[in-house]
């Protein structure tokens, strides 16, 4: 891989570090549960979620807006092709920590105990946190895909447990996410791929993608089937650049028949693979070769 693919790599040694720097403002925010909800701003979900997953995509078109453009064809991966994507800038500075297991090992991650959290918490029943709590539990209650597996991880210790599940015991791990090399203007424009996509070699991923919750969780999936990702570097019609990163799902067979992506890409329902950006603090996990 190249040097420019390592500078944006996320090693397991920063995000450690990056957890033990939380904790101690963790206890802070488990001590000041009100304080959560001024902090965070912690807003009810939209129809879409985050994007990637086929459990936590809308069905209704309806619903769809700009942040449905991530999807594309596998051909539309190649230099110098122009794309419409949804890359929106996230602070990260401001998203809810990562808490440590012992953390969130205390508190109830259940839908059953809801009533529990919003006190907890100090949000009325009626607020969009709520909405927005209640919407992340029954995501994460929800039993898998056919041919896929998942997870929510609620501590960076829960997230490296399932991926080493996945990957095996003894596998080193890379952690990977989608960098802005300048401060996004727009969320919402047509990106033009600079240069030939470096495939990553790996044939199976861990996504990652962000849930609205109090604190940070992670729902993580895996399909079994063949996953080819992409290092894409990308300029945006107003000069933004983004070394972005890029999944194909190889076989999309068990997918729901009505699946966004096969509406917005107008394909027959699972007959192609279909690929998609990842948004910004997203995680992507690969197993580095042996």
């Amino acid at each position: 891989m190249g040097a420019g693919f390592a500078s944006w790599c996320i090693s397991l040694s920063v995000l450690l570090a990056l957890l033990s720097a939380q904790v101690g403002d963790a206890r802070v925010i488990i001590r000041r549960q009100g304080a959560i909800s001024r902090s965070y701003n912690l807003q009810q979900p939209s129809s879409t979620m985050d994007g990637d997953s086929h459990v936590l995509l809308a069905h209704n078109m309806d619903h769809l807006g700009p942040s449905m453009n991530i999807f594309l064809k596998i051909d539309d991966i190649k230099a110098g092709k122009t794309i419409s994507t949804y890359l929106p800038g996230k602070d990260l500075s401001v998203s809810p920590h990562l808490l440590s297991r012992q953390e969130t090992n205390s508190i109830p991650f259940s839908s059953a105990q809801l009533p529990h959290l919003l006190e907890f918490f100090s949000f009325s029943k009626d607020s969009p946190q709520a909405k927005a709590m209640d919407h992340t539990l029954k995501q994460c209650e929800l039993a898998p895909p056919k041919g896929e597996i998942k997870f929510c991880a609620t501590s960076l210790e829960s997230m490296l447990d399932f991926a080493r599940s996945v990957f095996g015991l003894d596998s080193k791990l890379k952690v990977l996410t989608t960098t802005f090399i300048d401060k996004p203007t727009v969320s919402f424009q047509n990106y033009t791929i600079l240069s030939v996509p470096e495939q990553i070699p790996t044939s199976r991923i861990i996504a990652c993608h962000t849930l609205p919750y109090p604190y940070a969780v992670f729902y993580c999936h895996s399909q079994k089937s063949e996953t080819r990702l992409f290092e894409v570097s990308l300029r945006g019609e107003n000069g933004d650049r983004v070394q972005a990163l890029a999944a194909c799902h190889m076989d999309t067979s068990q997918w729901d028949l009505d699946h966004v992506s096969f509406r917005l890409l107008n394909v027959k329902p699972r007959s192609t693979p279909v690929c998609h950006v990842f948004p910004h603090g997203h995680l992507v996990w690969v197993p580095l070769p042996a």
